[in-house]
């Protein structure tokens, strides 16, 4: 039913009597609250960016949508903390300002994106080696080709990869032939130490995973994504991303602190007790969390990547540049150091720097900040004595599983089940991109239905 007619039918209940609208309940649900009606036209299970993305596109088409939030906000797995006037994201994570799905839908300007430098500093078991790319840093050109970071043969392909990368396109992407990154860089002819030194550091950061198993196609999207533009960080934290959503929705589509207990194709319910029917129901929470509430959707059990993030305060930058530092070296716990406070400021409080660590996989031993410490000081040197430990954060799902044949590419964006439309980065490929681009989707099948 298109909105012109359930706007025909909804006048044409309230003339007979049989349309009401009940008040906001005392259930509990928290920050935006929208009024509870007996029946909502979308329903929307999860505030991730996938659930607001759909929601965003669906009240731009003159639709009612409403997002129920199981948890305190909104965001899902993107979210900054305050903590001592610094902003924690709750994990290293960027926004690639290439992104074509998500750079339509929101308000880049707004965001105040800060931008990396084109490039990367890697650890080589002595010292720090920067690499920078010489397409937009050739001044550094000659000093990156000098660089021991992969042989100066490596050097050319990825100047040659660059150029055949202008041309993919997401459907281009998902016609190549698909296997691990691994076996990918090593078709293409680059070497074992490049793949060693830099690409495990690199893709590690963005994969979660340094054997590099993630599919081809990941690599290939991501590579273009950072050909074509710049990793940032909004001005004011990751959070902004959702924020900006929230702000356009507005508090009569948005429920937070409701957490559904069952749902099928004509509505949910809370574990308050709240029954809510609708004429479309979309599940946009984490592959885990819809396997719990719908499993007819589902076969084995999602699998996820998880990664340990800490956080330092200092009184200077151990790097002094935009750029990550990676850890081109086999063994050892961590895969990347960066400087949020380097690239956008208002990330410390002024005269302090906040360092981002990153170790991947779940550790949570009782010694992992001073082991950290001790690995860095080969890195920094005795100045890591000096930093404060302000928090660690153990993500056991931080990233979908992306391995060969998972098809993100060629997707659709979402499933239909049952008269239940599923979304989120799982049904696309997991990145800011695949789950605003997967929430998009959803909500124009539905406008189309």
């Amino acid at each position: 039913m298109n909105w012109k007619m359930e706007s025909s039918t909804r006048f044409l209940f309230a003339f007979m009597g049989g349309f009401r609208e009940f008040a906001l309940r005392e259930s509990g649900c928290g920050l935006k609250n929208a009024p509870v009606k007996q029946s909502q036209q979308v329903i929307i299970v999860g505030g991730g960016l996938a659930g607001l993305a759909c929601a965003v596109t669906l009240r731009d088409g003159g639709w009612q949508p409403l997002v129920l939030e199981a948890g305190d906000d909104f965001g899902g797995r993107v979210r900054t903390d305050v903590m001592e006037s610094f902003l924690l994201d709750r994990g290293f994570q960027v926004y690639l300002d290439a992104y074509p799905e998500a750079g339509k839908l929101l308000d880049l300007k707004a965001l105040d994106l800060q931008p990396f430098d084109p490039g990367a500093l890697v650890f080589d078991g002595k010292r720090l080696r920067r690499v920078m790319d010489p397409f937009r840093r050739p001044t550094h050109a000659l000093e990156s080709a000098r660089q021991p970071i992969g042989t100066l043969m490596d050097k050319l392909r990825v100047g040659l990869l660059k150029l055949r990368a202008t041309g993919w396109t997401p459907e281009k992407i998902a016609s190549h032939p698909e296997m691990s990154t691994l076996q990918w860089l090593r078709e293409f002819g680059f070497s074992e130490g490049m793949i060693d030194t830099f690409f495990r550091s690199f893709y590690g950061g963005i994969f979660l995973e340094r054997d590099l198993r993630t599919s081809s196609r990941m690599f290939e999207f991501t590579f273009q994504m950072f050909s074509r533009g710049s990793a940032t960080l909004p001005a004011r934290g990751m959070q902004e991303i959702p924020r900006q959503l929230v702000d356009r929705l507005g508090s009569d589509c948005l429920r937070a602190q409701c957490r559904v207990s069952s749902l099928s194709r004509h509505g949910v319910a809370l574990e308050s007790g709240e029954a809510l029917t609708s004429q479309h129901i979309v599940l946009a929470t984490d592959a885990t969390a819809a396997k719990g509430l719908f499993p007819a959707a589902w076969g084995r059990s999602p699998e996820w990547r998880s990664v340990t993030h800490l956080y330092f305060s200092a009184s200077d930058s151990p790097l002094r540049e935009k750029l990550i530092a990676l850890n081109g070296v086999a063994g050892g716990l961590v895969n990347n150091v960066c400087v949020p406070s380097e690239i956008a400021p208002d990330y410390a409080p002024s005269g302090r720097a906040l360092i981002s660590v990153s170790v991947l996989g779940d550790r949570r031993s009782g010694d992992l900040v001073e082991r950290v410490r001790q690995e860095l000081r080969a890195w920094f040197g005795d100045q890591v004595a000096g930093w404060r430990h302000l928090r660690t954060d153990c993500i056991a799902q931080a990233l979908p599983e992306q391995p060969p044949g998972s098809d993100s590419f060629a997707k659709p964006g979402f499933r239909q089940v049952d008269g239940v439309h599923i979304c989120g980065d799982h049904m696309s490929h997991p990145s800011i991109e695949g789950a605003i681009t997967s929430g998009v989707r959803t909500a124009h099948a539905l406008m189309r239905a």
